[in-house]
């Protein structure tokens, strides 16, 4: 036996190391390089550029080919459960509201309000915001590739999906060929993620650090505390009740497998290929999590509604405004709903502030100055809100897959 051989076979005995593992070596490596030496931790910034750019420019290719040749080759009469997804991601981000209510009153928060006016121009009211999603859906193909407006994207898909249906053959085989290009281009770009990562650690750290949160650490305490709550009790719970079954396995497995990657990266449109390859290894449904996870990143948003509710009523405490149950529950269906239409608003939940602090009367100039809050602490807080919101698209996508009924059905048609 060669020499070679003997290298190759020794090395195929190692431990592969897998890709999470990586993932937490990257972290690591790039908080060492951040706390010894900064500026060259800087530099490394484009690693991270790079791997989010890979996975933005990917993410709406790979939605619209996915949806477009999963309906496109469905068999009528076999199951999905995207309705049940949408069920769970309703009520999901409700009882989300309903966590940063309850904790906002069992820890009253005040705020400094002297931060600058913050720019963008937020939404008037719900109204709009369910405008903006509707006209999103009827937006201009190429434009919304361009754009990644996953709303015109998914419409898009969907009706040429079904109309391809009556297509040949070899129509549909080809739609499937170019579907299983784009995903073996996209797990490439995930191989890159302990790189990418270790840019994005490396350069946050080294040029933010965590000295300008102190001023707002009760604020990050009850946001923070209220997102951990919803990943690990209510969303479990949620899970259970549907599902009858442990739900904590699965809940691990989307944190691992979601959340670290949407924590570093901010966007859960970028987070689709990663939520996409978590799906294809859950063994889920292609037919379900095509839709309910580009889906998922659009209106799923229990993170959003958690900031807008406890930053509302910061602000709500901060003014001496009194705050009865009724409102509350109000703003919790408010919250619900707006975190619904994030996607369609610059800056995010954080410009849905002032909407929300305007059913107390809050007036617009002081609402911005606690959106501007919001942008001080969104190292944290929006990267939080994000790992929450996309590792819960996987976890409910899992759930109503994974459903007795779910199950039942799949049996009647084998």
């Amino acid at each position: 036996m060669s020499a070679s051989s003997d290298t190759r076979t020794a090395s195929s005995r190692l431990p592969r190391i897998g890709l999470i593992p990586q993932i937490l070596i990257g972290i690591v490596a790039g908080l060492i390089l951040a706390s010894l030496a900064p500026s060259t931790a800087a530099s490394f910034a484009i690693l991270g550029d790079l791997f989010i750019g890979a996975l933005k420019a990917v993410a709406p290719i790979l939605v619209f080919v996915l949806v477009m040749a999963a309906i496109a080759s469905h068999q009528r009469g076999q199951p999905t459960q995207v309705r049940g997804v949408l069920m769970l991601y309703l009520i999901g981000t409700l009882v989300a509201a309903l966590v940063a209510v309850t904790a906002s009153f069992l820890f009253p928060t005040s705020l400094i309000i002297d931060a600058p006016r913050a720019d963008g121009t937020p939404p008037t009211g719900i109204a709009e915001i369910l405008r903006n999603l509707a006209m999103s859906a009827v937006d201009n193909p190429v434009h919304a590739l361009i754009e990644a407006n996953f709303i015109g994207i998914l419409a898009w898909a969907v009706g040429l999906g079904l109309l391809l249906r009556n297509a040949s053959d070899t129509t549909r085989r080809a739609l499937a060929d170019v579907s299983d290009a784009v995903s073996g281009l996209v797990r490439w770009v995930i191989r890159l993620a302990p790189l990418g990562i270790f840019g994005l650690v490396a350069n946050t750290f080294a040029s933010t650090g965590m000295s300008a949160l102190a001023d707002y650490a009760q604020l990050l305490a009850v946001l923070l505390g209220c997102m951990v709550f919803v990943a690990l009790v209510t969303n479990p719970l949620i899970v259970f009740l549907y599902t009858r079954r442990n739900p904590y396995p699965l809940v691990f497995a989307c944190l691992r497998g979601s959340a670290i990657t949407a924590f570093f990266t901010r966007s859960s449109a970028a987070n689709i290929p990663v939520n996409m390859a978590l799906c294809e290894r859950l063994d889920l449904h292609p037919d379900t999590y095509s839709v309910s996870i580009p889906l998922g990143a659009t209106i799923n948003m229990s993170g959003a509604a958690i900031t807008i509710t406890v930053m509302t009523l910061a602000a709500a405490n901060t003014l001496g405004i009194g705050v009865d149950f009724a409102t509350a529950f109000l703003l919790c269906i408010v919250s619900a709903l707006a975190a619904c239409g994030v996607s369609g608003v610059a800056g995010g939940s954080l410009l849905l502030i002032p909407m929300a602090a305007s059913l107390f009367g809050i007036s617009a100039d002081v609402a911005m100055q606690v959106v501007a809050i919001g942008f001080v602490i969104s190292v944290i807080q929006d990267s939080t809100e994000t790992a929450l919101n996309s590792s819960t698209d996987v976890l409910f996508t899992a759930a109503a897959c994974r459903s007795p009924r779910a199950q039942t059905r799949l049996a009647g048609n084998d």
